[in-house]
């Protein structure tokens, strides 16, 4: 299950346009054959000016053919601007089982990407 839920963190979260805090709500599903499973993360957050930002809250999570459960999940992240119009940015997020803070325990995701706005 460990998986399934890092592969549902891994399809994505990103950070709001401003500094301050903010609440994100995210569903993040899978599908192959049907409905596998998903994750939606009611998480409340703060970015910094520096482009810093961190976010944690429940995360409800429902696999096919299981009983649904609550976790916690949390993300931190940076955005910075490299160039005009070039953007980089990363983040590591993590998700709790059986709401165990244990590093063993926890699955952990990255992201990592760039973004040219024309």
């Amino acid at each position: 299950m460990k998986s399934i839920i890092a592969a549902g963190l891994l399809l994505g979260a990103s950070a709001p346009a401003f500094a301050g805090p903010y609440v994100n709500v995210e569903n993040n599903a899978a599908w192959q054959d049907g409905f596998d499973t998903a994750v939606t993360e009611t998480h409340v957050g703060y970015e910094f000016e520096n482009g810093v930002y961190v976010q944690a809250g429940p995360a409800f999570v429902s696999v096919d053919g299981e009983e649904g459960s609550t976790e916690i999940s949390g993300k931190v992240g940076v955005s910075t601007e490299v160039a005009e119009n070039l953007e980089v940015y990363g983040e590591v997020g993590f998700i709790t089982e059986d709401q165990s803070f244990e590093y063993e325990e926890l699955a952990l995701s990255t992201k990592v990407g760039v973004t040219y706005r024309f």
